[in-house]
C-alpha cells in the first residue's frame, strides 16, 4: 500500500501500478499519516511518501509522533532522500559549502515573531541561509520582511539563487539574483532560495561559497 500526497504519488506513478493507493491534498498531512499507521498496524507493509527528504520538513517526524500519541505500535524504516536545498545548491553550484541554516517561512506551525529572531539570527551570523516555502497566494509579506532582515546585515550585491521545481522536468526554474533584486522574480511554493553569505560570489552561472581551502597546507 501506498500513502502519500497526490501531486507526489503522480512523481511515482510508475513504481506504484497495481498497489493499493490513498492519497490527499495539502494540508491533510496527519490525515495522510494517520491512516498509513493504522494500516501497518492492522498489518500492512505501508509506503508514506513524502517530498524531498522524509526528516526534513517532511513526513518522519509527524509519524512519530503520531504513532506515540495514538499508541500504535509499527515497526517504521525511515529512507533518507534529498532534501529541496540540496538538490537546489546542486544546481546552482556549491553555495552549501560552509555552514549554513535552512529556515521556512511558513507560519502555518511556527509563530511568524519566531520565525523572524531565527531569520535576524542566521543573518548577523553570517550563515548561507536556505529559505523555505518562501511564498504562497495567501502569503505574500513574509518574503519581503526576511529580504529586508538580510539587508541589514549583508549588501545587496550578496549572492542569492532562486530555485523552482527541482527536478520536475520540463518545470525547473534557476535563476542567479542578489538581494536588492531577487524579489522581482518569480517565486512561490515550489521555490527554494538560498542566500549566500559574506564570501559567497558567482563564477560565471556558478554560486560558490569557498570552504576556507586557500592558503591552507594538508
Amino acid at each position: 500500500m501506498v500513502v502519500g500526497y497526490s501531486r507526489y504519488l503522480d512523481n511515482v506513478a510508475d513504481l506504484t501500478a497495481g498497489k493499493e493507493i490513498i492519497s490527499s491534498g495539502m494540508t491533510k498531512e496527519a490525515d495522510r499519516c494517520r491512516a498509513a499507521l493504522q494500516k501497518a498496524a492492522a498489518g500492512k507493509n505501508v509506503a508514506l511518501v513524502s517530498s524531498g527528504d522524509a526528516g526534513i520538513y517532511g513526513m518522519a517526524g509527524l509519524a512519530l509522533e503520531l504513532m506515540r500519541e495514538e499508541n500504535l505500535h509499527v515497526g517504521i524504516e525511515i529512507i533518507p532522500g534529498v532534501s529541496a536545498a540540496i538538490a537546489a545548491a546542486a544546481r546552482l553550484g556549491a553555495p552549501l559549502m560552509l555552514d549554513y541554516a535552512s529556515i521556512s517561512l511558513s507560519d502555518l506551525l511556527t509563530p511568524w515573531e519566531l520565525i523572524r529572531k531565527r531569520l535576524d539570527a542566521a543573518a548577523s551570523a553570517d550563515f548561507v541561509t536556505a529559505l523555505y516555502n518562501p511564498k504562497s497566494k495567501k502569503r505574500v509579506e513574509q518574503l519581503s520582511e526576511a529580504a529586508e532582515i538580510f539587508r541589514k546585515h549583508r549588501p545587496g550585491s550578496t549572492p542569492v539563487g532562486i530555485c523552482t521545481s527541482v527536478g520536475y522536468e520540463g518545470e525547473e526554474r534557476i535563476i542567479i539574483s542578489n538581494l536588492d533584486h531577487f524579489l522581482e522574480h518569480e517565486i512561490g511554493m515550489m521555490t527554494i532560495i538560498i542566500i549566500g553569505n559574506s564570501e559567497t560570489y558567482f563564477d560565471g552561472s556558478w554560486m560558490v561559497t569557498p570552504r576556507g581551502y586557500k592558503g591552507k597546507r594538508f
